[in-house]
């Protein structure tokens, strides 16, 4: 808030662009230029504008690719390029997922399926939607390489180090039995994500069922 007798909203919106930058020593000086009435800094503003709005942009976009990178999918996918037309997917359940709602309530998506169903697919674009729209974190796994891990770090007497690194990312992604957990409370069911991600169900139907149930990783805005 700019502490000036007079209302500058273009002021302001630079105030709170070097704010979401955590330049505030700069936001600061700026509410001091503005409470002098600078003549310079005034016509200096529109300048001042872009280029925090060019710093905003690429700063998203940076962490958007790296947030990509860091999940570790198997390749980039989106709906987009998923064809429905060829598959007995049932569309409108995907693209209601796909709105990735589920993730505020909490809610496991469970994609059961045989071979090139599109399981891998379908869970892989709902976790790019959550990096690249919903500014969440997501972490990919096949399922046996997530449950060899379980199973070393629990033979080590190192149970819960997995689940405590993946509190923070909102989407450990589990394929070959086809899962997208996300939830809450890793830390406290990796042995239940292990469980589920062995036992589930590989049927020889396309991947038509979404389950919710209780809660297995957190939920976490980056």
């Amino acid at each position: 808030m700019l502490r000036s007798g007079r209302h500058d909203p273009a002021s302001a919106a630079v105030v709170v662009m070097l704010r979401s930058l955590k330049m505030y020593g700069m936001a600061q000086a700026v509410g001091d230029l503005v409470e002098q009435g600078a003549p310079a800094f005034d016509a200096a503003i529109p300048i001042l504008s872009q280029l925090l709005k060019a710093e905003v942009a690429e700063r998203k976009v940076r962490s958007t690719a790296y947030q990509i990178k860091a999940a570790k999918f198997p390749a980039y996918k989106d709906l987009t390029g998923f064809d429905f037309t060829s598959s007995e997917v049932n569309e409108a359940m995907v693209r209601q997922l796909h709105r990735c709602e589920f993730i505020d309530g909490a809610h496991n998506v469970v994609l059961i399926g045989g071979p090139s169903t599109g399981k891998t697919h379908i869970a892989t674009a709902l976790g790019v939607q959550a990096v690249e729209h919903h500014r969440k974190k997501a972490r990919f796994f096949a399922t046996v390489d997530l449950v060899n891990a379980l199973e070393q770090e629990k033979a080590m007497n190192k149970a819960g180090q997995l689940a405590h690194r993946l509190l923070r990312p909102i989407c450990p992604s589990s394929t070959s039995s086809a899962t997208c957990r996300l939830a809450r409370q890793a830390a406290r069911c990796c042995s239940t994500c292990s469980a589920n991600s062995t036992s589930a169900p590989a049927s020889s139907s396309p991947p038509t069922s979404a389950s919710a149930s209780g809660p297995v990783c957190s939920a976490m805005p980056r």
